[in-house]
């Protein structure tokens, strides 16, 4: 009878410490079904912006659908229309098509009530129309700055798209990637050797100016590069300054850099004309250095809608296969 009492208070001692290691392994677990939105404080064109994990995301900016693309974000709206076939976006018919710049339904920006819009370079000049739409939504401009180092540019802007998407090692990757390239046709380039950029539009050959010039006129900045030609005022006109075939002619570039704006965009028209028949079986251009010996590097044939990071890494190793090959 003596052992009854001190039996029963060891034994309600015991429960009382089961309980409580109970409660104690409990409340870890209902922390961690606990999920908080991650907030990420980033500066754009226009200044610093703390975003919350976006929930209805806008894409505007072509230099950005294949990013946004690769890493699979999902997007409420965007111009559909602007894109090319080779981004997946393409396929996805949940998502609101703005259409493109010429003919934008901004109304239906409204419609996906967004909480974060990529916007830039075309649709940049509807910037303040799309802030009085959606005064609440997070607007993010990433353009490549005038003045700043274009290829510094393109990676601060998937830099900053990895923050605010947490793809930071995504977004390693794909700098490092591109500064790979970048340091392939520096090394593998000869200064003596001069290059001209050219794109084709309507079965005419356009004048890319150093550093100015639409879309390769950075890369003889980035990369290095010597021009064969140099004429004043160069303009970045989406279809490339006035020249003649006798002018590239008499320049004789080594190397010819194009870009085919029409394989982006009208491709499929039976007028078509590759960059490749223009230059290539020009008479006028037969005696042409960068002709005769094979070296006319082409841009991927969707870069004048995606002038993206990746786009010009594919167009930097190509340039480089080549200078490696003829060195």
């Amino acid at each position: 009878m003596r052992m009854t009492r001190p039996l029963t208070l060891t034994s309600l001692a015991l429960a009382a410490t089961l309980g409580l290691a109970g409660c104690a392994t409990e409340a870890p677990a209902a922390e961690q079904t606990t999920s908080v939105a991650a907030t990420v404080t980033v500066t754009d064109n226009n200044g610093e912006h703390t975003i919350t994990t976006p929930v209805s995301v806008v894409a505007l900016d072509n230099r950005t659908f294949q990013t946004l693309s690769d890493w699979g974000i999902e997007l409420s709206a965007a111009a559909v229309s602007l894109m090319p076939e080779t981004i997946a976006y393409t396929q996805d018919a949940s998502i609101v098509d703005i259409g493109t710049h010429n003919e934008p339904d901004l109304e239906a920006i409204v419609a996906a009530d967004p909480d974060l819009i990529i916007n830039g370079q075309r649709f940049t000049q509807f910037q303040d129309d799309i802030a009085a739409l959606v005064p609440d939504a997070t607007i993010l401009v990433l353009d490549p700055r005038d003045g700043e180092d274009f290829a510094s540019e393109l990676k601060r802007q998937v830099t900053t798209l990895g923050e605010v998407f947490g793809k930071q090692a995504e977004a390693e990757k794909l700098t490092s990637d591109f500064d790979a390239a970048i340091a392939r046709v520096i090394a593998a380039y000869d200064q003596g050797q001069t290059v001209m950029a050219v794109n084709t539009s309507g079965g005419e050959i356009g004048y890319i100016a150093p550093t100015v010039g639409r879309t390769l006129g950075p890369v003889f900045d980035f990369a290095g590069l010597t021009p064969a030609l140099e004429v004043a005022d160069g303009t970045d006109d989406h279809q490339g300054d006035d020249i003649s075939v006798e002018a590239i002619a008499q320049s004789n570039p080594d190397w010819i850099l194009v870009m085919d704006r029409d394989a982006a965009v009208v491709d499929d028209d039976p007028a078509y004309q590759p960059a490749a028949d223009i230059l290539e079986n020009s008479e006028a251009l037969a005696g042409v250095t960068a002709v005769t010996a094979g070296n006319i590097i082409y841009m991927p044939a969707d870069t004048y809608t995606n002038e993206g990071i990746q786009t010009y890494t594919e167009f930097l190793n190509a340039f480089a296969d080549a200078l490696e090959s003829a060195s």
